[in-house]
């Protein structure tokens, strides 16, 4: 429908106006709610199953991530977010996963708003600028050995590891003034969400599996298989919900 039509729809029928304002509501809600669904909901749960998936391929990198967990909080109480700051590896895990296996292969697009140069490239007033979350993670200039899953690539000193990337080497919850409003509860979510996985269930491959095919789904960025994985509770029996 063109302007000129909703202009004359408008003139000639008042109830047009109702109906085109309840539209064009729907459709914003609609869009904006697939957006929270997919910042806050599948973007932490598709980097802590991959970040699973890794693991159970490299069990030397679960078995320290646990070992980090029971020393700085036990097996006597919950992982709290008061804990986070003390559980740098975890986190790097979750980071690794951001880099290696982002939610979506390309980030929203942006208009440029005046004429500008990034790395020797001329981007003119009006261009559509699109960022391949894929392309940065596994950019052979920035990350070594970039299609295996590091870890330890984000424990730099002894520096507090954040899921954010501020200098986009990778897009987890994008950056800047466009950047995700919901950066610190992001961050929280998949933090819980992975540290109390790992913490509360000793996790193994099925008996007739020997490993996690990493394979990639064909129309998203998820495996292309659910994860399935054996799952055991290793803390005291009061500790999980009844």
């Amino acid at each position: 429908m063109t302007n000129s039509n909703i202009i004359f729809l408008l003139i000639s029928n008042n109830y047009v106006l109702l109906d085109l304002y309840l539209i064009m509501i729907l459709n914003y809600t609609y869009y904006y709610s697939q957006d929270i669904i997919l910042a806050a909901v599948d973007n932490p749960s598709n980097a802590c199953e991959w970040a699973f998936a890794e693991m159970l391929n490299n069990p030397e990198i679960l078995e320290t991530a646990v070992e980090e967990l029971d020393r700085v909080v036990g097996k006597q109480r919950l992982v709290q977010e008061s804990d986070f700051a003390q559980l740098n590896y975890v986190k790097a895990c979750a980071r690794e996963a951001f880099r290696l296996h982002p939610v979506a292969p390309f980030n929203v697009p942006h208009v440029s708003m005046a004429d500008t140069v990034v790395a020797d490239h001329f981007i003119p007033k009006g261009s559509y600028v699109i960022l391949s979350r894929l392309g940065l993670g596994r950019n052979l200039k920035v990350w070594d050995e970039p299609l295996e899953f590091k870890p330890e690539r984000h424990l730099t000193g002894t520096g507090n590891v954040v899921l954010a990337e501020n200098r986009l080497r990778f897009i987890s919850f994008s950056t800047g003034k466009r950047g995700c409003m919901a950066v610190t509860l992001g961050s929280s979510m998949t933090n819980m969400l992975f540290a109390r996985l790992l913490h509360c269930f000793s996790w193994s491959l099925p008996s007739n599996e020997s490993s996690i095919d990493l394979s990639t789904a064909k129309d998203s960025m998820a495996l292309a298989k659910p994860l399935l994985a054996v799952a055991k509770a290793r803390l005291p029996a009061h500790l999980y919900p009844k």
